[in-house]
């Protein structure tokens, strides 16, 4: 087989076909089997039984996210301490060059993170970030004095 025997068949396959028997007779003798054999529907449906059991469930849902929420709330503490940290900090120019570079590196994170804080002031991650960078500047100004 050639090429243009190969594209000949490929245009044949391109004409519309009749099936070899009619397909509609057998779908509606199939249909009309499935009416026959299919159970009648009782008058009173489970449909407002399931209605009302949805219902229910997505109360409790919601109330359920509403008191993890209030709950989350109480437990962490208020935005107060991360602003009264916005103004503490003053800059810290160690007297050993070696301990300069990380002091201007941590007083960087700092500002970044209050600036950041200013815009969320209730995220408890940026507040642990900003407690850790603090920690991270007393410990480099204990060094400096260890050092000096």
């Amino acid at each position: 087989m050639n090429e243009f025997e190969w594209r000949r068949q490929l245009r044949d396959l391109r004409q519309p076909l009749a099936p070899r028997r009619d397909l509609w007779t057998s779908i509606d003798a199939l249909l009309e089997d499935a009416e026959r054999t299919q159970e009648p529907v009782p008058p009173h449906s489970h449909e407002p039984r399931r209605r009302r059991l949805l219902a229910a469930v997505g109360l409790a849902a919601s109330l359920l996210l509403a008191a993890g929420i209030g709950w989350r709330a109480w437990q962490h503490p208020t935005a107060a301490p991360a602003t009264e940290r916005l103004q503490a900090g003053a800059h810290w120019k160690p007297a050993d060059p070696r301990f300069a570079g990380a002091a201007i590196e941590l007083d960087a994170a700092r500002m970044e993170l209050q600036l950041a804080l200013q815009q969320a002031p209730d995220s408890p991650a940026l507040q642990r970030l900003l407690g850790r960078t603090e920690q991270q500047q007393t410990q480099l100004r204990q060094l400096g004095r260890q050092a000096g």
